[in-house]
């Protein structure tokens, strides 16, 4: 095949290539690396309005330390190690209010600083920055603060407002503090006691809204999936993930609840109680530390789902999803590596093409 700008005199005579060799990518979306995080900047914002509602001041500090905190650490590692400043993609700024939305409201803030330390200095710019990072790491940073400080990343101010199935726990704990849905249900049955909460109507209806303790994030699921709706618009992110993890979370917990209903929530409170939305729709979708393929896509989702079961029904405490999905981060080399799909015009191991 032969280019016209290959032809001798072709450009002299002012003639338009017909056709262009180059290698690819021979069309660009337009899509950047700020434009993406920028988005889920935008999608974070009515789960970060929620927060300021039901938990005020120590919201809006621990966001604000958060975020500082990751961009200063990002833009002095990268210094340091004589890199491009790097901190214009917002990618600091997005971990910095994902981490915010695993902690605890009343946490100190030179507690946060260290998790923040460790999400972008050990997390990522040890490893190349954003892009080499094997791990999400928001969710570093809350292993490292759930390994450092398991007492103030397991104590929970109660929000403003609070589910009518969780106001006896007022008569029966501290007036500041109380334990999150899923860590009264774990508390009640290590003691023998029957489940202490109902799931009907109303009380879905006030955990979806965000009307219970837990991080200050995770609470709202609606204002989560208000975001997640703007995230596929905007094709930031896959379904599969997404939806095979909570399928998954589904399918496990529903089938423990159908065996044995008087020591297993059903799975709507699964659902609805801790980390899964967030972890389902914002975090185990980093595009950097999940799979690239469909198929391992569904893998990833799935085994994220089956292992917050796991961790929440056999395991210390009483959350799991951010475990979970570091777990799945470990395996996604070689999820990507077994769903790797055929190279076209290559032979499959049958020998056909």
């Amino acid at each position: 095949m032969t280019k016209e700008a290959d032809k001798p005199g072709a450009e002299e005579a002012g003639k338009t290539p017909l056709l262009v060799v180059s290698s690819s990518p021979h069309t660009h979306s337009g899509a950047s690396v700020r434009r993406i995080m920028l988005d889920v900047v935008l999608a974070m914002l009515p789960a970060v309005a929620v927060s300021l509602w039901l938990f005020g001041l120590d919201a809006l500090r621990l966001l604000t330390v958060c975020v500082a905190a990751c961009v200063l650490f990002e833009y002095a590692a990268r210094k340091i190690m004589k890199r491009d400043a790097g901190i214009g993609d917002l990618s600091a700024v997005v971990t910095g209010i994902l981490l915010a939305f695993n902690l605890p409201p009343g946490l100190p803030s030179w507690m946060a600083v260290i998790g923040c330390f460790a999400a972008i200095v050990i997390a990522k710019q040890v490893f190349g920055g954003i892009g080499y990072n094997p791990f999400n790491p928001a969710l570093v940073g809350r292993a490292a603060l759930l390994a450092s400080f398991p007492v103030q990343m397991t104590t929970w101010a109660a929000p403003s407002r609070l589910s009518a199935a969780l106001e006896p726990a007022r008569n029966t704990l501290d007036a500041m503090t109380m334990a999150t849905p899923l860590g009264w249900t774990k508390t009640s049955l290590a003691a023998g006691s029957q489940l202490p909460i109902g799931m009907n109507g109303g009380v879905a209806w006030d955990f979806l809204a965000g009307f219970k303790p837990g991080c200050i994030g995770e609470v709202s699921g609606l204002a989560l999936l208000l975001g997640a709706a703007y995230l596929f618009y905007r094709r930031c992110i896959y379904w599969q993930v997404p939806a095979f993890f909570i399928g998954a979370v589904v399918l496990f917990s529903g089938a423990l609840w159908l065996d044995d209903p008087a020591h297993n929530m059903p799975p709507l409170f699964h659902v609805l109680s801790g980390g899964v939305i967030l972890g389902a729709f914002f975090m185990a979708t980093d595009m950097v530390t999940s799979p690239v393929t469909k198929t391992g896509m569904v893998i990833f989702g799935a085994g994220c789902g089956a292992l917050t079961v796991l961790i929440r029904k056999w395991g210390g405490y009483p959350e799991g999803v951010s475990f979970a999905i570091l777990i799945m981060n470990s395996l996604t080399p070689l999820i990507n590596r077994g769903t790797k799909p055929r190279i076209f015009g290559h032979a499959k191991r049958n020998g056909r093409k």
